[in-house]
């Protein structure tokens, strides 16, 4: 069975950029070329949720994923959640990601509020949803970057 694998991180620096590059190596995948994907979690998955992922090859390559990103010039709050619920079957499933400037307890409602639309609209008997939710103080003059990412597998070569 394949993984996916929910990880986030936060951090600061001195451009928007130099944030979000370290807020990616606090989950452990600055080293690779993201490429975003909707939401559907296919089939026979398995979803965990590791905080920092471990080694998923060599450098360079490219990742898919999920992402929830808030990045914020201080002074503010950078919140980030991703939701998902899978089917009860080991069917497919749902992400729903969400952000923004404003603090945890909004980010999370939105985002349940997402997933539980995205569930409306499909004829799918889902488990009960799971979130994971990063949120930070951006310091005046700084930037600062909050992210939850959901990893498909490990890196493939990009050429």
């Amino acid at each position: 069975m394949s993984t996916i694998r929910v990880v986030w991180g936060t951090a600061s620096g001195p451009t928007a950029m130099s944030s979000y590059d370290a807020a990616l190596a606090d989950a452990g995948v600055e080293n690779y070329n993201l490429v975003s994907v909707s939401s559907v979690i296919p089939a026979d998955v398995n979803v965990e949720a590791v905080g920092t992922a471990p080694d998923l090859g060599p450098a360079g390559e490219r990742l898919t994923v999920v992402e929830a990103r808030a990045t914020v010039a201080g002074p503010g709050r950078a919140s980030a959640a991703l939701a998902w619920s899978q089917s009860v079957d080991d069917g497919p499933g749902l992400f729903y990601e969400t952000s923004g400037e404003t603090d945890r307890e909004d980010v999370e409602r939105r985002v349940r509020e997402g997933l539980a639309a995205g569930q409306e609209l499909r004829d799918w008997e889902f488990t009960e949803p799971r979130v994971a939710v990063e949120s930070t103080q951006a310091e005046s003059g700084v930037h600062t970057t909050a992210l939850v990412l959901a990893v498909y597998g490990e890196s493939e070569p990009i050429c």
